[in-house]
Protein backbone atom coordinates (compact mmCIF):
# COMPACT_ATOMS: atom_id res chain seq x y z
CA UNK A 1 0.00 0.00 0.00
CA UNK A 2 1.44 3.15 -1.05
CA UNK A 3 1.64 6.24 1.54
CA UNK A 4 -0.74 9.46 1.03
CA UNK A 5 0.95 11.88 -0.94
CA UNK A 6 1.53 16.16 -1.63
CA UNK A 7 2.65 18.03 -4.73
CA UNK A 8 4.20 21.01 -4.43
CA UNK A 9 6.44 23.48 -6.26
CA UNK A 10 9.37 23.79 -3.57
CA UNK A 11 9.55 21.48 -0.49
CA UNK A 12 12.05 22.85 2.24
CA UNK A 13 13.20 20.52 5.37
CA UNK A 14 13.85 22.74 8.23
CA UNK A 15 12.27 25.72 9.52
CA UNK A 16 15.54 27.74 10.31
CA UNK A 17 16.99 30.95 9.22
CA UNK A 18 18.09 29.16 5.73
CA UNK A 19 14.94 27.66 5.16
CA UNK A 20 12.36 30.20 5.78
CA UNK A 21 13.85 32.84 4.50
CA UNK A 22 13.95 30.94 0.96
CA UNK A 23 10.41 30.15 1.56
CA UNK A 24 9.91 34.07 2.02
CA UNK A 25 11.94 34.76 -1.22
CA UNK A 26 9.95 31.98 -3.33
CA UNK A 27 6.76 33.81 -2.37
CA UNK A 28 7.97 37.25 -2.95
CA UNK A 29 10.05 36.23 -6.31
CA UNK A 30 6.21 34.82 -7.46
CA UNK A 31 3.80 37.69 -5.99
CA UNK A 32 6.65 40.15 -7.92
CA UNK A 33 5.89 38.07 -10.84
CA UNK A 34 2.07 37.60 -10.76
CA UNK A 35 2.82 33.72 -10.63
CA UNK A 36 1.16 30.72 -8.63
CA UNK A 37 3.76 28.76 -6.60
CA UNK A 38 2.76 26.13 -3.34
CA UNK A 39 6.27 26.32 -1.05
CA UNK A 40 6.10 23.78 1.79
CA UNK A 41 8.34 23.76 5.14
CA UNK A 42 8.83 20.88 7.48
CA UNK A 43 9.89 21.23 10.88
CA UNK A 44 10.87 18.78 13.21
CA UNK A 45 10.20 21.25 16.16
CA UNK A 46 7.02 21.15 18.18
CA UNK A 47 6.93 24.82 16.79
CA UNK A 48 9.06 26.74 14.66
CA UNK A 49 11.53 27.95 16.47
CA UNK A 50 11.62 24.71 19.38
CA UNK A 51 15.14 23.45 18.02
CA UNK A 52 16.79 26.96 17.28
CA UNK A 53 19.98 27.54 19.51
CA UNK A 54 22.19 29.70 18.90
CA UNK A 55 24.55 32.52 20.68
CA UNK A 56 23.10 34.84 19.09
CA UNK A 57 24.90 38.33 17.84
CA UNK A 58 23.24 38.99 14.26
CA UNK A 59 23.92 40.81 11.58
CA UNK A 60 21.22 42.13 9.61
CA UNK A 61 22.59 42.47 6.08
CA UNK A 62 20.54 39.17 4.39
CA UNK A 63 16.92 40.77 6.53
CA UNK A 64 17.45 43.96 5.12
CA UNK A 65 17.44 42.43 1.77
CA UNK A 66 14.67 40.56 2.27
CA UNK A 67 12.10 42.48 4.48
CA UNK A 68 13.52 46.15 4.60
CA UNK A 69 10.46 47.29 6.54
CA UNK A 70 11.73 44.83 9.15
CA UNK A 71 11.43 47.23 12.42
CA UNK A 72 8.25 48.58 11.59
CA UNK A 73 7.28 44.36 10.63
CA UNK A 74 8.39 44.17 14.38
CA UNK A 75 10.98 41.63 13.87
CA UNK A 76 12.76 40.71 17.41
CA UNK A 77 15.96 42.41 17.55
CA UNK A 78 15.71 44.91 20.40
CA UNK A 79 18.85 44.99 21.54
CA UNK A 80 21.56 46.87 19.85
CA UNK A 81 25.20 46.04 20.90
CA UNK A 82 26.42 48.56 22.88
CA UNK A 83 30.21 47.77 23.84
CA UNK A 84 32.72 44.87 21.91
CA UNK A 85 35.01 43.43 24.33
CA UNK A 86 37.29 40.36 23.70
CA UNK A 87 39.33 38.76 26.79
CA UNK A 88 42.02 36.12 27.19
CA UNK A 89 41.38 34.10 30.23
CA UNK A 90 44.87 33.33 31.87
CA UNK A 91 43.72 30.47 33.99
CA UNK A 92 41.38 29.88 36.70
CA UNK A 93 41.44 33.85 38.08
CA UNK A 94 43.23 35.54 35.53
CA UNK A 95 42.22 37.55 32.73
CA UNK A 96 43.48 39.90 29.71
CA UNK A 97 40.93 42.51 27.84
CA UNK A 98 42.64 42.67 24.66
CA UNK A 99 42.95 46.23 23.17
CA UNK A 100 40.25 46.89 20.15
CA UNK A 101 42.92 48.03 17.87
CA UNK A 102 44.63 44.07 17.87
CA UNK A 103 41.07 42.83 17.37
CA UNK A 104 40.59 41.12 13.52
CA UNK A 105 37.78 43.04 12.15
CA UNK A 106 35.33 40.65 11.55
CA UNK A 107 35.34 40.04 15.23
CA UNK A 108 33.82 43.38 15.98
CA UNK A 109 29.79 43.59 16.41
CA UNK A 110 28.78 47.35 15.81
CA UNK A 111 25.96 47.38 14.02
CA UNK A 112 24.74 44.28 15.26
CA UNK A 113 21.72 43.55 17.56
CA UNK A 114 21.69 40.83 20.39
CA UNK A 115 18.72 38.43 19.57
CA UNK A 116 16.88 35.19 20.42
CA UNK A 117 17.35 33.25 17.09
CA UNK A 118 14.31 30.69 18.18
CA UNK A 119 12.43 34.14 17.98
CA UNK A 120 13.56 35.53 14.96
CA UNK A 121 12.50 32.42 13.23
CA UNK A 122 9.40 32.30 15.17
CA UNK A 123 8.82 35.44 13.07
CA UNK A 124 10.05 34.80 10.18
CA UNK A 125 7.41 31.87 10.02
CA UNK A 126 4.52 34.36 10.06
CA UNK A 127 6.10 36.61 7.83
CA UNK A 128 5.85 33.19 5.38
CA UNK A 129 2.93 32.19 6.68
CA UNK A 130 1.18 35.67 5.51
CA UNK A 131 3.01 35.14 1.97
CA UNK A 132 1.40 31.49 1.60
CA UNK A 133 4.09 29.51 2.75
CA UNK A 134 2.27 26.34 3.99
CA UNK A 135 4.39 25.13 7.27
CA UNK A 136 4.11 21.84 9.19
CA UNK A 137 6.05 21.66 12.46
CA UNK A 138 5.57 18.54 14.13
CA UNK A 139 6.39 16.56 11.11
CA UNK A 140 10.23 14.98 10.88
CA UNK A 141 11.59 14.16 7.19
CA UNK A 142 12.51 10.83 8.09
CA UNK A 143 13.70 9.63 4.19
CA UNK A 144 14.82 11.23 1.05
CA UNK A 145 12.55 10.33 -2.48
CA UNK A 146 14.34 9.82 -5.67
CA UNK A 147 12.70 9.72 -8.93
CA UNK A 148 13.57 6.88 -11.79
CA UNK A 149 16.60 9.10 -13.12
CA UNK A 150 18.04 9.46 -9.77
CA UNK A 151 17.26 13.00 -9.46
CA UNK A 152 15.66 14.02 -5.77
CA UNK A 153 11.91 13.52 -6.09
CA UNK A 154 11.04 15.07 -2.01
CA UNK A 155 10.62 13.49 1.40
CA UNK A 156 8.65 11.53 3.20
CA UNK A 157 7.69 12.46 7.07
CA UNK A 158 8.29 9.88 9.64
CA UNK A 159 5.89 7.30 10.38
CA UNK A 160 4.39 7.94 13.77
CA UNK A 161 3.38 5.91 16.64
CA UNK A 162 5.46 3.42 15.97
CA UNK A 163 6.82 0.98 19.30
CA UNK A 164 10.01 0.92 20.33
CA UNK A 165 9.87 -2.71 18.99
CA UNK A 166 9.33 -1.53 15.73
CA UNK A 167 5.62 -2.48 15.75
CA UNK A 168 2.35 -0.37 14.71
CA UNK A 169 1.55 1.02 18.49
CA UNK A 170 -2.36 2.34 19.15
CA UNK A 171 -1.64 5.65 18.08
CA UNK A 172 0.15 4.79 14.48
CA UNK A 173 -0.32 7.28 11.71
CA UNK A 174 1.96 6.96 8.65
CA UNK A 175 3.82 9.25 7.40
CA UNK A 176 3.41 11.08 4.09
CA UNK A 177 5.31 11.72 0.85
CA UNK A 178 5.86 15.38 0.11
CA UNK A 179 6.55 15.81 -3.96
CA UNK A 180 8.54 18.95 -5.20
CA UNK A 181 10.13 19.96 -8.14
CA UNK A 182 12.73 21.23 -6.48
CA UNK A 183 13.55 20.57 -2.60
CA UNK A 184 15.63 22.24 -0.18
CA UNK A 185 17.71 20.65 2.62
CA UNK A 186 18.33 23.62 5.53
CA UNK A 187 18.11 21.08 8.47
CA UNK A 188 21.15 22.83 10.34
CA UNK A 189 24.88 21.17 10.89
CA UNK A 190 24.83 18.15 10.49
CA UNK A 191 21.49 17.30 8.96
CA UNK A 192 20.89 13.51 8.62
CA UNK A 193 19.53 13.94 5.38
CA UNK A 194 22.11 16.05 4.36
CA UNK A 195 25.02 13.96 5.58
CA UNK A 196 22.98 11.06 3.22
CA UNK A 197 23.09 13.41 -0.19
CA UNK A 198 26.67 14.52 0.87
CA UNK A 199 27.50 10.65 0.40
CA UNK A 200 25.38 9.57 -2.96
CA UNK A 201 26.00 12.37 -4.45
CA UNK A 202 30.07 13.43 -3.55
CA UNK A 203 29.27 16.71 -2.85
CA UNK A 204 32.36 17.20 -0.82
CA UNK A 205 34.63 15.29 -3.18
CA UNK A 206 36.91 18.58 -3.75
CA UNK A 207 36.15 20.13 -0.53
CA UNK A 208 38.38 20.04 2.74
CA UNK A 209 36.67 17.64 5.78
CA UNK A 210 34.05 19.53 7.44
CA UNK A 211 34.95 20.77 10.73
CA UNK A 212 32.63 21.26 13.94
CA UNK A 213 32.70 22.48 17.44
CA UNK A 214 29.82 21.84 20.30
CA UNK A 215 28.28 25.13 21.98
CA UNK A 216 26.97 25.00 24.89
CA UNK A 217 24.27 27.95 26.18
CA UNK A 218 22.00 29.15 28.98
CA UNK A 219 19.79 31.77 29.24
CA UNK A 220 20.18 33.68 32.83
CA UNK A 221 18.28 36.51 35.19
CA UNK A 222 20.66 38.66 36.39
CA UNK A 223 21.20 41.04 39.33
CA UNK A 224 19.55 44.25 37.24
CA UNK A 225 22.40 46.10 39.02
CA UNK A 226 24.84 44.47 36.84
CA UNK A 227 23.32 44.32 33.61
CA UNK A 228 24.50 46.51 30.75
CA UNK A 229 22.22 45.86 27.76
CA UNK A 230 24.01 45.74 24.50
CA UNK A 231 27.52 44.85 26.08
CA UNK A 232 29.15 41.29 23.82
CA UNK A 233 31.82 39.65 25.71
CA UNK A 234 33.97 37.21 23.43
CA UNK A 235 36.71 34.76 24.99
CA UNK A 236 39.08 31.75 24.62
CA UNK A 237 42.14 29.87 26.70
CA UNK A 238 41.23 28.48 29.89
CA UNK A 239 40.10 25.99 30.88
CA UNK A 240 40.10 24.66 27.49
CA UNK A 241 44.16 25.47 27.42
CA UNK A 242 44.44 23.37 29.99
CA UNK A 243 43.70 20.31 28.16
CA UNK A 244 45.15 21.03 24.88
CA UNK A 245 41.52 22.45 23.85
CA UNK A 246 40.46 25.28 21.37
CA UNK A 247 36.95 26.87 21.33
CA UNK A 248 35.89 30.27 22.65
CA UNK A 249 32.72 31.63 25.22
CA UNK A 250 30.57 34.44 25.03
CA UNK A 251 28.87 36.60 27.53
CA UNK A 252 25.73 39.07 26.09
CA UNK A 253 23.61 41.10 28.11
CA UNK A 254 20.21 40.56 26.21
CA UNK A 255 17.16 42.60 27.12
CA UNK A 256 14.75 42.27 30.23
CA UNK A 257 17.90 41.82 32.76
CA UNK A 258 18.78 38.37 31.18
CA UNK A 259 22.16 37.35 29.86
CA UNK A 260 23.18 34.15 27.65
CA UNK A 261 26.25 32.59 28.53
CA UNK A 262 28.20 30.09 26.63
CA UNK A 263 31.07 27.99 24.98
CA UNK A 264 32.20 26.48 21.90
CA UNK A 265 34.80 23.50 22.17
CA UNK A 266 36.10 22.83 18.69
CA UNK A 267 35.60 19.10 18.13
CA UNK A 268 39.11 18.19 17.00
CA UNK A 269 40.32 17.80 20.77
CA UNK A 270 42.22 14.82 21.41
CA UNK A 271 41.86 14.29 24.90
CA UNK A 272 39.12 11.48 25.15
CA UNK A 273 38.58 12.46 28.84
CA UNK A 274 37.62 16.26 27.73
CA UNK A 275 33.70 17.14 28.48
CA UNK A 276 32.65 19.71 26.82
CA UNK A 277 30.10 20.03 29.42
CA UNK A 278 32.15 20.15 32.30
CA UNK A 279 34.44 22.22 30.80
CA UNK A 280 31.15 24.72 29.96
CA UNK A 281 30.54 24.61 33.91
CA UNK A 282 33.72 25.20 34.87
CA UNK A 283 34.33 28.40 33.13
CA UNK A 284 31.70 29.88 34.68
CA UNK A 285 33.63 30.12 37.83
CA UNK A 286 35.94 32.37 36.42
CA UNK A 287 36.00 36.38 37.87
CA UNK A 288 35.55 37.69 34.24
CA UNK A 289 32.10 35.42 34.45
CA UNK A 290 31.02 34.60 37.74
CA UNK A 291 30.69 38.42 38.09
CA UNK A 292 28.15 38.63 36.28
CA UNK A 293 26.00 35.85 36.97
CA UNK A 294 26.14 35.97 40.73
CA UNK A 295 22.66 36.28 42.14
CA UNK A 296 21.34 35.47 39.46
CA UNK A 297 19.22 32.37 38.22
CA UNK A 298 19.72 29.89 35.29
CA UNK A 299 16.20 29.69 33.33
CA UNK A 300 16.97 27.85 30.08
CA UNK A 301 19.72 25.12 28.88
CA UNK A 302 20.00 24.02 25.09
CA UNK A 303 23.27 22.70 22.89
CA UNK A 304 24.04 22.61 19.26
CA UNK A 305 26.67 21.19 16.82
CA UNK A 306 28.14 24.44 14.99
CA UNK A 307 29.26 23.75 11.32
CA UNK A 308 32.74 25.50 11.28
CA UNK A 309 35.07 24.74 8.36
CA UNK A 310 34.14 27.71 5.89
CA UNK A 311 34.77 28.06 2.28
CA UNK A 312 37.50 25.61 2.40
CA UNK A 313 34.97 22.81 3.64
CA UNK A 314 31.71 24.06 1.52
CA UNK A 315 30.22 20.98 -0.18
CA UNK A 316 28.78 21.07 -3.95
CA UNK A 317 25.29 22.91 -2.91
CA UNK A 318 23.53 21.67 -5.80
CA UNK A 319 22.50 18.05 -7.11
CA UNK A 320 19.06 16.76 -9.70
CA UNK A 321 16.07 18.14 -7.93
CA UNK A 322 17.81 19.57 -4.84
CA UNK A 323 20.06 22.10 -3.24
CA UNK A 324 21.49 22.13 0.36
CA UNK A 325 21.59 25.41 1.90
CA UNK A 326 23.04 27.40 5.36
CA UNK A 327 24.55 25.22 8.09
CA UNK A 328 23.35 21.71 6.46
CA UNK A 329 26.43 22.70 3.85
CA UNK A 330 28.27 24.62 6.00
CA UNK A 331 27.82 28.47 5.39
CA UNK A 332 28.81 29.82 8.70
CA UNK A 333 31.56 32.66 8.93
CA UNK A 334 33.55 31.28 11.78
CA UNK A 335 36.03 34.76 11.66
CA UNK A 336 32.52 36.46 12.69
CA UNK A 337 31.09 33.57 14.95
CA UNK A 338 27.86 34.25 12.34
CA UNK A 339 25.72 31.97 10.58
CA UNK A 340 22.62 33.07 10.70
CA UNK A 341 23.12 36.41 8.18
CA UNK A 342 24.68 33.87 5.77
CA UNK A 343 22.30 31.08 6.18
CA UNK A 344 19.70 33.56 5.05
CA UNK A 345 21.52 34.61 2.03
CA UNK A 346 22.40 30.85 1.03
CA UNK A 347 18.29 30.44 0.96
CA UNK A 348 17.33 33.60 -0.74
CA UNK A 349 20.09 33.14 -3.40
CA UNK A 350 18.54 29.31 -3.81
CA UNK A 351 14.69 30.71 -3.96
CA UNK A 352 15.82 33.14 -6.74
CA UNK A 353 17.20 30.46 -8.51
CA UNK A 354 14.62 28.31 -8.13
CA UNK A 355 11.66 30.85 -8.97
CA UNK A 356 13.48 31.93 -12.06
CA UNK A 357 13.75 28.59 -13.45
CA UNK A 358 10.34 27.24 -12.52
CA UNK A 359 8.81 31.10 -13.58
CA UNK A 360 10.64 30.14 -17.26
CA UNK A 361 8.46 26.67 -16.77
CA UNK A 362 10.97 24.36 -15.69
CA UNK A 363 9.48 21.06 -14.89
CA UNK A 364 12.18 20.22 -11.86
CA UNK A 365 14.54 17.85 -11.06
CA UNK A 366 17.93 19.68 -12.78
CA UNK A 367 20.91 20.61 -11.16
CA UNK A 368 20.47 24.13 -10.83
CA UNK A 369 23.95 25.18 -11.93
CA UNK A 370 22.31 29.24 -11.96
CA UNK A 371 22.46 28.82 -7.75
CA UNK A 372 26.03 28.35 -8.58
CA UNK A 373 27.06 31.40 -10.70
CA UNK A 374 24.91 33.46 -8.46
CA UNK A 375 26.35 32.40 -5.15
CA UNK A 376 29.77 33.12 -6.55
CA UNK A 377 28.57 36.44 -7.79
CA UNK A 378 27.41 36.82 -4.41
CA UNK A 379 28.42 38.89 -1.05
CA UNK A 380 27.92 35.94 0.56
CA UNK A 381 30.32 34.01 -1.46
CA UNK A 382 32.59 37.25 -1.43
CA UNK A 383 33.12 36.95 2.95
CA UNK A 384 32.91 33.30 2.99
CA UNK A 385 36.09 33.05 0.93
CA UNK A 386 37.84 36.36 2.74
CA UNK A 387 37.19 34.15 6.59
CA UNK A 388 38.87 30.59 4.33
CA UNK A 389 41.90 30.67 6.78
CA UNK A 390 40.42 31.48 9.80
CA UNK A 391 39.62 28.40 11.46
CA UNK A 392 42.95 26.78 9.70
CA UNK A 393 45.22 28.91 11.32
CA UNK A 394 43.59 28.34 14.73
CA UNK A 395 44.21 24.70 14.43
CA UNK A 396 47.34 24.66 12.63
CA UNK A 397 49.26 27.37 14.96
CA UNK A 398 47.10 27.54 17.91
CA UNK A 399 45.36 30.64 19.71
CA UNK A 400 47.98 33.24 19.65
CA UNK A 401 49.97 32.48 16.81
CA UNK A 402 46.73 31.76 14.29
CA UNK A 403 45.05 35.16 16.44
CA UNK A 404 48.22 37.17 14.96
CA UNK A 405 48.03 35.48 11.68
CA UNK A 406 44.49 36.37 11.45
CA UNK A 407 44.70 39.81 12.33
CA UNK A 408 47.18 40.14 10.03
CA UNK A 409 45.29 38.62 7.19
CA UNK A 410 41.89 40.44 8.31
CA UNK A 411 42.81 43.69 8.95
CA UNK A 412 45.92 43.86 6.69
CA UNK A 413 44.88 42.36 3.86
CA UNK A 414 40.69 42.40 4.09
CA UNK A 415 41.11 38.31 3.85
CA UNK A 416 43.11 38.45 0.48
CA UNK A 417 46.32 37.56 2.31
CA UNK A 418 47.94 35.31 -1.41
CA UNK A 419 47.54 31.58 0.28
CA UNK A 420 45.07 29.14 1.49
CA UNK A 421 45.91 27.20 4.66
CA UNK A 422 43.80 23.63 4.77
CA UNK A 423 43.20 21.57 7.72
CA UNK A 424 42.41 18.24 6.21
CA UNK A 425 42.17 16.46 9.38
CA UNK A 426 39.08 15.11 10.47
CA UNK A 427 37.17 15.69 13.63
CA UNK A 428 36.79 12.71 14.87
CA UNK A 429 39.78 10.70 14.18
CA UNK A 430 42.05 13.25 16.31
CA UNK A 431 41.11 11.88 20.01
CA UNK A 432 44.56 9.97 21.41
CA UNK A 433 44.20 6.53 23.39
CA UNK A 434 43.05 7.05 26.68
CA UNK A 435 45.81 5.94 28.54
CA UNK A 436 48.08 8.10 26.58
CA UNK A 437 45.82 11.35 27.76
CA UNK A 438 45.93 12.68 31.14
CA UNK A 439 42.46 12.23 32.85
CA UNK A 440 40.67 15.21 33.86
CA UNK A 441 38.86 14.98 37.23
CA UNK A 442 36.10 17.59 37.30
CA UNK A 443 34.45 19.13 40.04
CA UNK A 444 31.35 18.77 41.58
CA UNK A 445 28.39 20.98 40.26
CA UNK A 446 27.97 23.73 43.06
CA UNK A 447 24.21 23.92 41.99
CA UNK A 448 24.98 27.93 41.86
CA UNK A 449 26.35 28.88 38.77
CA UNK A 450 27.37 25.05 37.63
CA UNK A 451 25.11 22.23 37.36
CA UNK A 452 24.71 18.63 36.65
CA UNK A 453 23.36 17.28 33.03
CA UNK A 454 20.08 16.04 34.38
CA UNK A 455 19.16 19.44 35.77
CA UNK A 456 19.99 21.33 33.01
CA UNK A 457 18.30 19.13 30.35
CA UNK A 458 15.31 19.28 32.11
CA UNK A 459 15.24 23.04 31.77
CA UNK A 460 15.75 22.28 28.08
CA UNK A 461 11.91 20.77 28.10
CA UNK A 462 13.50 17.98 25.97
CA UNK A 463 10.51 15.67 25.96
CA UNK A 464 10.62 12.13 23.77
CA UNK A 465 7.79 9.62 22.88
CA UNK A 466 9.36 6.68 25.26
CA UNK A 467 7.80 3.66 23.28
CA UNK A 468 9.45 4.37 20.01
CA UNK A 469 12.70 3.27 18.07
CA UNK A 470 15.48 4.59 19.69
CA UNK A 471 16.84 7.58 17.34
CA UNK A 472 20.71 7.17 17.81
CA UNK A 473 21.47 4.01 15.98
CA UNK A 474 24.75 1.55 16.15
CA UNK A 475 25.87 0.07 13.02
CA UNK A 476 27.74 -2.14 15.11
CA UNK A 477 26.60 -2.72 18.54
CA UNK A 478 29.42 -4.42 20.05
CA UNK A 479 31.90 -1.55 18.89
CA UNK A 480 31.75 1.18 22.29
CA UNK A 481 32.39 -1.99 24.78
CA UNK A 482 34.91 -3.91 22.26
CA UNK A 483 36.63 -1.01 20.79
CA UNK A 484 35.82 2.59 22.31
CA UNK A 485 35.62 1.59 25.72
CA UNK A 486 39.33 0.29 26.37
CA UNK A 487 40.90 2.56 23.60
CA UNK A 488 39.03 6.09 24.24
CA UNK A 489 37.60 4.74 27.89
CA UNK A 490 34.07 5.65 25.98
CA UNK A 491 33.69 8.86 25.12
CA UNK A 492 30.46 9.05 24.42
CA UNK A 493 29.38 9.28 27.93
CA UNK A 494 31.79 12.86 28.04
CA UNK A 495 31.33 14.40 24.85
CA UNK A 496 26.92 14.26 24.53
CA UNK A 497 26.15 17.59 27.11
CA UNK A 498 22.96 15.72 27.67
CA UNK A 499 23.92 12.34 29.33
CA UNK A 500 22.38 10.72 26.35
CA UNK A 501 25.29 7.85 26.46
CA UNK A 502 26.49 6.01 29.69
CA UNK A 503 28.76 2.76 30.66
CA UNK A 504 26.70 0.90 33.28
CA UNK A 505 27.88 -2.41 34.76
CA UNK A 506 25.86 -5.29 33.80
CA UNK A 507 26.00 -9.00 34.63
CA UNK A 508 28.60 -9.41 31.93
CA UNK A 509 30.58 -6.86 32.68
CA UNK A 510 30.96 -2.90 31.38
CA UNK A 511 27.53 -2.26 28.95
CA UNK A 512 26.63 0.74 26.16
CA UNK A 513 23.36 2.81 27.55
CA UNK A 514 21.71 5.08 25.40
CA UNK A 515 19.14 7.12 27.04
CA UNK A 516 17.57 8.46 23.84
CA UNK A 517 14.53 10.23 25.42
CA UNK A 518 17.40 12.51 26.86
CA UNK A 519 18.72 14.12 23.38
CA UNK A 520 18.74 17.55 22.53
CA UNK A 521 18.92 17.08 19.09
CA UNK A 522 23.03 18.40 18.96
CA UNK A 523 24.21 16.32 16.53
CA UNK A 524 27.70 15.66 18.49
CA UNK A 525 27.77 12.03 18.99
CA UNK A 526 27.10 11.76 15.03
CA UNK A 527 30.39 13.63 14.45
CA UNK A 528 32.97 12.94 17.32
CA UNK A 529 32.20 9.08 17.64
CA UNK A 530 35.71 8.20 16.25
CA UNK A 531 34.44 4.84 15.13
CA UNK A 532 31.81 6.73 13.20
CA UNK A 533 29.64 4.24 14.65
CA UNK A 534 26.91 6.51 15.86
CA UNK A 535 24.07 7.69 13.61
CA UNK A 536 22.07 9.94 14.25
CA UNK A 537 18.62 9.84 12.53
CA UNK A 538 15.25 11.56 13.07
CA UNK A 539 12.69 10.86 16.45
CA UNK A 540 8.89 10.83 15.80
CA UNK A 541 7.98 14.58 15.45
CA UNK A 542 8.08 17.00 17.96
CA UNK A 543 10.05 15.23 19.80
CA UNK A 544 12.95 16.71 21.30
CA UNK A 545 14.41 20.24 23.03
CA UNK A 546 11.04 23.04 23.57
CA UNK A 547 13.73 26.15 23.51
CA UNK A 548 11.76 29.51 24.63
CA UNK A 549 13.80 32.60 24.01
CA UNK A 550 17.38 30.45 22.94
Amino acid sequence: MSRESMEFDVVIVGAGPAGLSAACRLMQQAQAAEQELTVCVVEKGSEVGAHILSGAVMETRALDELFPDWKERGAPLNTAVTEDRVVMLKNADKATVLPNALIPKPMHNHGNYIVSLGNVCRWLGEQAEALGVEVFPGFAAAEILYNDDGSVKGIATGDMGVTAAGEQGPNYMEGMELHAKYTLFTEGCRGHLGKQLISRFKLDQDADPQHYGIGIKELWDIDPAKHQPGLVVHGSGWPLSEAGATGGFFLYHTDDNQVVVGLITDLNYDNPWLSPFDEFQRMKHHPEISQALEGGKRVSYGARAITKGGFNALPKMTLPGALLLGCDAGTLNFAKIKGTHTAMKSGMIAAEAISAALLAGDEGGRDLSGFTDAFKASWLYDELYRSRNFGPAMHKLGTWLGGAFNYVDQNWFGGKIPLTLHDRHHDYAQLKPADQSPVINYPKPDGVLSFDKPSSVFLSNTNHEEDQPCHLQLKDAGIPISQNLPKFAEPAQRFCPAGVYEVVEGENGPQFQINGQNCVHCKTCDIKDPAQNITWVVPEGAGGPNYPNM
